[in-house]
């Protein structure tokens, strides 16, 4: 892990309209993350955290605030004091090299697995098939689906879709990985082979944002811990401190919750 930021996100707010109201998602939300740093982002449901990922990765509409990737703007340029969206963002996020792993692994069904995880090689960063097919072929094996390279994703389990979706993102050579709760539509017997992928990327030094409600996860492998309800970042520390030390009554009664229902689990 360096000095050097990776993610610059200051004063983040973001409403829906939603008819008869306007819900307000974030609210003046920062959050600074370092090259080489595994951020665990916990909290209640609705709190904002995958509203966060979403706004990083620039695929909704920020209503304030910025946010830099390695020091650059990604889908805004400056205009004197003000901040204007560009035309291509689809462009600029993908030269920001961002990879984003989902809740329901979005594979293409269509598509076999190595067909999935080379689509954006060839299609947004003009790699040649083959080369593409060969890098395919080795993240495959690295997430342990080599020999279900030409499966469609009908035949592969929750976890091994999952597995596939973290090698289609990786395949773009991503500076920044971020994942919004990978395990949570995964069997629990499912769960385990998952996080053991990213045991494995956060052990090689990339730079993570994982949204998740795996305490346990989040106490063995993240740097820090931010603690969300309600659009606001309540607590942001090192895993001792947030987990094992909360200050927040909300942090403390979501983390008797949680630890209550692996209490059960485990039994």
């Amino acid at each position: 892990m360096t000095d050097v930021l990776a993610v610059e996100a200051e004063g983040l707010t973001r409403t829906y309209d939603m008819g008869d109201a306007v819900v307000r998602s974030l609210e003046r939300v920062s959050l600074k993350v370092r090259r080489g740093e595994i951020v665990a982002v916990t909290g209640p449901s609705g709190s904002g955290k995958s509203t966060l990922l979403r706004l990083i990765n620039h695929l909704e509409k920020l209503d304030w605030g910025e946010i830099k990737i390695d020091g650059a703007y990604v889908g805004y340029e400056k205009r004197g004091t003000s901040l204007r969206p560009i035309r291509d963002v689809a462009k600029a996020r993908a030269n920001a090299r961002i990879g984003m792993v989902f809740q329901q692994f979005n594979l293409f069904n269509h598509l076999t697995a190595v067909q999935n995880v080379i689509e954006a090689p060839i299609q947004v960063y003009g790699a040649q098939p083959q080369q593409a097919r060969n890098l395919a072929i080795s993240l495959l094996a690295s997430v342990g689906l080599a020999r279900h390279a030409d499966h469609l994703p009908h035949r592969l389990s929750g976890g091994q879709q999952q597995r596939v979706a973290i090698a289609r993102a990786l395949a773009i050579s991503p500076r920044l990985m971020l994942f919004d709760e990978p395990t949570s539509a995964l069997d629990p017997e499912l769960v385990g082979e998952v996080l053991a992928v990213i045991r494995r990327l956060a052990e090689a030094g990339m730079t993570m944002i994982v949204v998740t409600h795996e305490i346990r996860f989040a106490r063995e492998v993240a740097d820090r811990v931010v603690f969300m309800d309600e659009g606001h970042i309540v607590e942001d520390g090192t895993p001792a401190e947030v987990l094992d030390n909360p200050r927040e009554e909300r942090t403390q009664r979501f983390l008797r919750m949680v630890e209550r229902d692996e209490s059960v689990f485990d039994a």
